[in-house]
């Protein structure tokens, strides 16, 4: 193959979500680099791949944020990037298309089936009616950021769904060690974010009607957190999936999984509210 950067969707898990283009792609590159920090294979998956296309080695987040020797290499030899689901789903990835661009350095892309586009349809819920997605991330050091359930708080008033991505790294930096976030350290993080944002509501600016409908939106999502209906999607896309519909306070018995997000519905539609109780707590 010609020199260049590679980046290569693997899917949501498993050798058989991969494309063909894809899994021919990584065989023939002279190095594999998988980027382990924004989303994870399970190990028994990677060692599958390791088996079909040859080895890989693990990268992290300050290699692809400062890819210095990434597109180095790239600039004689062939290096496949190897991303979890669509590899321009994180704008981390874009930055890299856009340094390697700067550098030189030819930078082509294989798409992937990304979770945004999987879970939608998966759990039943119309695609056209999400709103801002988000990430709901650990508290890190006990401060907890309530931004993730403002977007959610928003997405709801406006009747609009919300896909929220769960952390896998407890510690922020993107190093390794990561822990993925697990169904009841999300239903704590969010009561969390749902207690500080109870507090701060009084000190929030009313000048426009934005802001008031903020103010009233956070004031609603506040209200018995803990009653908030949810989507717990486990292992999308590999044989484990999962699906449960319940309260957000009975997140913490829910079957847990590898990987997880949560979709929050807003007043779903007679078709979706019947696609949805497929999915409840049996």
């Amino acid at each position: 193959m010609a020199a260049g950067l590679i980046l290569i969707g693997m899917g949501p898990g498993g050798v058989n979500g991969m494309t063909r283009s894809a899994i021919e792609a990584a065989k023939n590159a002279d190095y594999r680099r998988y980027e382990a920090y924004t989303a994870l294979w399970s190990q028994e998956s990677l060692e599958g791949l390791e088996n079909e296309i040859g080895e890989i080695q693990k990268v992290m987040r300050p290699e692809v944020e400062e890819p210095v020797e990434l597109l180095e290499l790239a600039k004689q030899s062939s290096v496949a990037l190897l991303i979890v689901g669509d590899p321009l789903q994180a704008t981390t990835h874009v930055d890299l298309q856009l340094q390697a661009l700067e550098a030189g350095v030819t930078c082509s892309v294989i798409h992937g089936i990304s979770i945004t586009g999987l879970v939608t349809g998966a759990i039943g819920l119309s695609n056209y009616r999400f709103g801002r997605q988000t990430t709901l991330t650990y508290p890190y050091g006990g401060w907890v950021a309530t931004s993730p359930l403002e977007v959610i708080a928003m997405n709801r008033y406006q009747g609009l769904h919300t896909l929220a991505l769960l952390d896998l790294d407890p510690t922020g930096e993107g190093v390794g060690g990561q822990v993925p976030m697990q169904p009841k350290d999300a239903a704590n993080a969010m009561t969390m974010m749902s207690e500080k944002l109870s507090d701060s509501i009084q000190e929030m600016p009313d000048d426009s009607v934005l802001d008031k409908m903020r103010i009233e939106a956070c004031k609603q999502i506040c209200q018995g957190i803990d009653d908030l209906m949810v989507v717990l999607c486990s292992d999308m896309g590999t044989p484990e999936q999962n699906i449960t519909y319940c309260k957000l306070g009975d997140l913490s018995s829910a079957k847990m999984g590898r990987l997880h997000s949560l979709v929050i519905p807003a007043n779903p539609g007679d078709v979706e509210q019947t696609a949805l109780s497929r999915w409840g707590k049996k």
